[in-house]
């Protein structure tokens, strides 16, 4: 097990160096839990973890569509969930989450603590908060 890592963002510029710092830690990791209150700034980092790895497209909030499927500038998939509005565990059954988690592709979710119990064990948990008018963020 690795030792927390916590970083400060004062601006949004700040979550691209911790992008870096997310994915240079742990360069092998493919599932990131992102826990933290609505409006904490889950899906702009993701965002700007999703422009290190390569996305070309901008990465969206799947707040309705629950996920959103990204490709790379090498053609590389990435998923983004959002289960905000999942109630129950069999939506996430009906959704396949295995075929996303257990693809070996990059997935991020926001609001992991609604399926917590199906998590992956090596999954990375990004907890983020907010400190006056920073974020800061722990892996």
């Amino acid at each position: 097990m690795t030792e927390e890592s916590m970083f400060f963002a004062e601006k949004p510029e700040d979550l691209e160096k911790i992008a870096e710092k997310l994915l240079s830690t742990y360069p092998d990791a493919r599932i990131f839990a992102f826990f933290g209150i609505m409006g904490v700034g889950k899906t702009t980092f993701i965002q700007a973890i999703a422009r290190k790895l390569g996305v070309v497209e901008t990465a969206s909030s799947p707040s309705y569509a629950i996920v959103n499927h990204y490709l790379t500038s090498n053609g590389d998939s990435i998923y983004h969930f959002d289960f905000y509005r999942i109630n129950k565990l069999e939506e996430v059954y009906d959704l396949g989450y295995e075929h996303y988690f257990f693809s070996g592709n990059h997935c991020f979710i926001e609001w992991p603590e609604k399926l917590e119990a199906l998590l992956p064990d090596n999954s990375v948990r990004v907890t983020m908060t907010l400190d006056g008018d920073r974020r800061v963020i722990r892996f």
